[in-house]
């Protein structure tokens, strides 16, 4: 079971674990190639920065900092979409890839903080956020592997 500050430090850790996410899937809308990927990425990201939000009040109720824009990694992760997509010409697959292996990451963030002992109130509001980033993870996967099967 963790502490009051273990909590925090674990709920303000998803909330900018989100806020990449939410970064992220812009990144891809602006370089994906198929309307329907601009789309759903950005589709993505609205119901991403809404998850953030609910977690962001939840570092308040907590009494930690909430933030909006993101972590170090996510910064550095986005850069690498970056240049992946000047590399590989703007690859829808290869955009595709990368959102996927993002989701990967954020999922287990999650799954990892659920098995650590968040209690209360933090455990509900993390499990209801989860299930909106288990249901984009499975989404995006299995776009992965029907695009990659074409």
């Amino acid at each position: 079971m963790f502490d009051k500050n273990d909590e925090v430090s674990v709920v303000e850790t998803l909330s900018s674990t989100l806020n990449d996410s939410v970064n992220g899937y812009r990144e891809a809308a602006g370089h994906a190639e198929a309307p329907e990927l601009k789309q759903l990425f950005g589709e993505m990201a609205d119901e991403r920065s809404r998850a953030a939000e609910e977690l962001r009040s939840e570092v308040q109720r907590l009494g930690g900092k909430p933030d909006s824009d993101g972590s170090t990694a996510g910064y550095l992760h986005q850069r690498f979409l970056d240049l992946k997509s000047a590399i590989t010409g703007r690859d829808d697959q290869a955009i595709v890839n990368e959102v996927e292996r993002g989701e990967d990451y954020l999922k287990e963030k999650f799954e990892t903080a659920l098995r650590g002992g968040l209690s209360g109130e933090a455990r509900s509001k993390v499990d209801r956020v989860f299930q909106s980033v288990r249901q984009g993870h499975d989404r995006v996967s299995a776009l992965k592997h029907s695009t990659a099967r074409s």
